[in-house]
């Protein structure tokens, strides 16, 4: 796939053309929205020539292998960061082959699904321009290819359901045991065993008959749109994900591959006015503790880049920034790095997975922890990822993620949310925040009068 070929076609919603093609396993979309430069792209891909699956306890090297699968090929220089290459969910649990870990694996998803997409279609929100971009031997094939998923990307692809999506409302885990774990992570804190831990609660439910995956999809672009927006159907198994959290990008410039991670710490709902929605923007902009969580997953992730950046090159240009979505703000901060000659994607990847945000400080200690009082996973906390063929690379965390099993019966819906414990952590406000981050999950899944009902 060493030729790239691109097309112009008529603007269209992503959406749309995603809608076409979204019951083939393999359909993947990346449908980024809310605005800004993070927003400007959304790519839509199908119909692989390859895929990789591995799971827990198989002997390969998932990072070998991946890198392995990703092209060498022509760039278009003026043309979208991802023009075609690998793509995929890497879960939680790969972390344990990142990390050298005996974590329990996951019975019903894999630890890395990933496949080679010939052709992607770029959607450029901010000149609302398409391009179908195709790859081949030939420049005749690499546009062979462009113009097949530009036209599979044109079928009808019908009316997208409204109302409650699940058949009654999702089921909480406990949320006492939830605050019971929050108390026990804070007195593993106290002893100095972990200075912070991220620990998730879960809400489970079937969709309603006839209800699909892209529903939910299409349901969160409308209500709640996200810059790392996803949707990936593999065989039997969709995700859904409506993420504001960058893991990390690899951008190529003039000094070679640049590194950029941008953690997200520190969580306030938004306001029921404006009034009370700047009060509690700048609430957590000022907040001690927040601050405090956000600096020490930035540390780790400083650490992280620093296995494979060029030395010296780690830099934190942005600290505490706020960034504010349909449900909540964020308090996000920027590290980035320059990767060392030798590294690329899957070197990366290893280094730094599973994502600190998610995991805590000491990152290995911390996911031992986790792995204590959570069950696995899966795709929550890890990663929607695409590698283009110039190196380039970027990724998604999983929060705000639907994970979905096929059964005979139709579709069972997990969704889970999470908060980082530190020292000076309160259980109920902890469990308070989880709510707040599923919200517009909850919503687009049950409707929001059955969500405010519950």
């Amino acid at each position: 796939m060493r030729r790239v070929a691109e097309i112009a076609a008529p603007w269209r919603d992503p959406l749309e053309a995603l809608s076409a093609l979204a019951e083939e396993p393999w359909a993947l979309g990346l449908l980024s929205g809310g605005g800004g430069r993070r927003g400007r792209w959304s790519y839509v891909a199908a119909r692989p020539t390859r895929t990789l699956t591995v799971r827990s306890g198989e002997p390969s090297d998932p990072f070998a292998a991946l890198a392995a699968l990703i092209p060498e090929g022509e760039r278009l220089e003026a043309g979208p960061p991802f023009q075609g290459g690998v793509a995929g969910l890497a879960a939680y649990e790969l972390g344990a082959k990142a990390q050298d870990l005996a974590l329990p694996a996951h019975p019903d998803w894999p630890d890395l699904a990933c496949a080679l997409y010939p052709a992607v279609l770029a959607f450029d929100h901010e000149r609302r321009e398409l391009r179908a971009i195709g790859r081949g031997e030939t420049p005749e094939a690499a546009l062979s290819r462009a113009r097949a998923l530009l036209a599979a990307s044109e079928g009808a692809s019908g009316t997208r359901r409204s109302g409650p999506l699940t058949q009654a409302a999702l089921r909480a885990s406990d949320p006492a045991r939830y605050e019971a774990a929050v108390a026990e992570v804070v007195g593993r804190i106290a002893a100095g065993e972990i200075f912070q831990a991220n620990i998730a609660r879960a809400w489970t439910g079937r969709l309603g008959p006839g209800v699909s995956p892209l529903d939910l999809m299409a349901a969160l672009a409308k209500a709640s749109p996200a810059p790392f927006a996803a949707y990936l159907r593999l065989p039997g198994a969709a995700v859904v994900s409506n993420s504001p959290e960058r893991f990390i990008a690899l951008r190529r410039t003039s000094q070679g591959l640049t590194a950029e991670t941008r953690p997200i710490k520190g969580t306030r709902p938004r306001g029921a006015d404006a009034a009370q929605d700047a009060r509690l923007a700048a609430e957590l902009s000022a907040s001690a503790k927040d601050r405090a969580e956000n600096l020490m997953i930035v540390d780790l992730m400083r650490n992280d880049l620093a296995r494979v950046c060029q030395p010296g090159s780690v830099k934190t240009p942005e600290l505490f920034a706020i960034e504010s979505f349909a449900n909540v703000h964020h308090l996000v901060s920027t590290v980035t790095g320059r990767l060392a000659e030798g590294q690329g994607t899957a070197e990366l990847l290893r280094a730094a997975f599973p994502p600190g945000s998610i995991t805590g400080a000491p990152k290995i200690q911390a996911m031992k922890v986790i792995a204590a009082l959570e069950p696995p996973r899966g795709p929550y906390c890890g990663s929607i990822f695409w590698a283009g063929a110039d190196g380039a690379f970027d990724s998604s965390v999983l929060i705000r993620t639907a994970a979905l099993l096929e059964d005979p019966e139709g579709w069972r819906v997990e969704a889970r949310a999470g908060a980082g414990i530190v020292a000076d952590s309160h259980p109920e406000a902890e469990r308070a925040e989880t709510e707040a981050k599923v919200a517009a999950l909850r919503a687009a899944l049950e409707g929001p009068s059955l969500a405010a009902a519950s």
